[in-house]
């Protein structure tokens, strides 16, 4: 039987180099490279999703890859598809390196640059140890694994405090659950977030809960999650703002996506100030949402945000989105005027300024209840049309929500193409 090879490779060069040498392998049956880190568990999650037999027996991960780093990806993989046995190729064959790579749930490790019986050796190796954990799946042993194919993270940052980002993070969830979506919030916001206070919820369990844990298990995660009365999950800040600091880059990675792996819509709240664990989800994230108001302060602050991000190789301006909040049509700062500010797109949709419709809700706790003939609410619920967060206006109206206008029928794609 051959042995199925997986490379994710994002180099083209060593796309070449490494499928040229898989092909030599004896009994070795090379499949489609995948160029990057998304698409990776993408294919795994479609093929795991007809039978554990349709995935690979070896993924070769080169140390390249993005936009996920390859030690988490490979923990990723491991997590996900216990049967698929991980190759890592790297130009460091260092000790430390090894022992991480083992750390985070690789089967072998492949120095740079390949030797021919050094790869034949990895690769036999670890498609015996696939082998042999598929006949023990299928023996009737079951594994507590995460099968679905990857949901759609969104974060949602503040241009500066108080602009409406966790609002907005919220109703986007709201949206994509009623649609029939499974959704989740994340409140990265770790200091000072508000998703529990303005869904009036209170729940001892935390995001630090799962911080210190090497591999989140389904059940793990249902145990840190609570299950609002409107279905969305919600993940919450912790009650002590100090602990927000157990919360690294490396625990936010696992945990956006193990929540990921779980829920069709991942919407992470990161607040106005940026945080490791923050900046990582901001990352990792599909779509990255700004959230500002069109004052003076707010833009100002959106700029500094975006050149930040671009700096410290978090996200381009241009793979950034602008949502502008609290909008009225006398505003002196346009959204085109702010794009061009900016240099990111900026949402078609924009968040009329209308507290009184507001503050109730807010006041109380009670957020998911907005009138769905509000401003406010059929702007964000059309805002989450518009990033295709939701499967059709209709089925979200069907669950008590309301879309208006055409703005909810433009596709994000249409939209990005359309910007700077």
């Amino acid at each position: 039987m051959p042995t199925r090879i997986l490379p994710a490779v994002g180099d083209a060069d060593a796309v070449r180099s490494i499928t040229t040498l898989l092909s030599q392998l004896p009994d070795a049956e090379p499949v489609t490279p995948v160029v990057d880190s998304t698409q990776l568990v993408d294919t795994l999650a479609r093929l795991a999703a007809e039978s554990v037999d349709e995935l690979p027996e070896v993924v070769v991960v080169h140390e390249r890859i993005g936009p996920v780093p390859a030690l988490e990806l490979i923990r990723e993989v491991a997590l996900r598809f216990p049967a698929v046995g991980v190759i890592l190729v790297t130009s460091d064959a260092s000790p430390g390196l090894f022992q991480a790579a083992m750390d985070y749930g690789a089967r072998g490790l492949v120095a740079l640059p390949l030797s021919y019986e050094e790869l034949a050796s990895r690769v036999q190796a670890v498609a015996q140890w696939s082998v042999g954990v598929r006949r023990h799946l299928g023996a009737g042993a079951g594994l507590d694994v995460f099968t679905g194919v990857g949901g759609t993270v969104v974060t949602v940052s503040g241009a500066k405090g108080g602009v409406g980002a966790t609002l907005t993070a919220i109703q986007l969830a709201l949206a994509a659950q009623a649609s029939g979506r499974s959704a989740a919030v994340v409140d990265m916001d770790l200091q000072t977030g508000d998703v529990a206070s303005y869904l009036d919820v209170q729940f001892r369990r935390s995001v630090v809960d799962l911080a210190a844990i090497t591999d989140i298990s389904p059940r793990v995660l249902a145990d840190a999650v609570y299950r609002h009365d409107t279905g969305v999950a919600l993940l919450l800040a912790p009650g002590e703002g100090e602990r927000g600091e157990e919360v690294t880059d490396r625990a936010a990675r696992q945990i956006v996506s193990a929540l990921r792996s779980r829920y069709e819509v991942v919407v992470v709240d990161c607040g106005a100030q940026l945080s490791g664990a923050g900046a990582a989800a901001v990352e990792m994230a599909d779509l990255a949402l700004l959230v500002t108001t069109p004052d003076v302060l707010a833009v100002r602050g959106a700029k500094r945000t975006v050149r930040m991000w671009d700096r410290l190789q978090i996200r381009k301006a241009e793979e950034t989105t602008v949502v502008v909040n609290r909008f009225s049509r006398g505003s002196e700062i346009q959204p085109p005027l702010i794009q061009k500010i900016t240099g990111t797109a900026v949402a078609a949709t924009v968040i009329p300024a209308n507290f009184k419709e507001l503050q109730g809700a807010v006041d109380a706790g009670r957020i998911h209840e907005l009138d769905n003939k509000g401003t406010v609410k059929q702007a964000l619920w059309g805002l989450a049309a518009e990033l295709g967060l939701v499967r059709t206006a209709e089925g979200a109206a069907q669950r008590g929500g309301r879309f208006r206008g055409d703005r909810g029928a433009v596709s994000f794609r249409r939209r990005r193409e359309l910007g700077p």
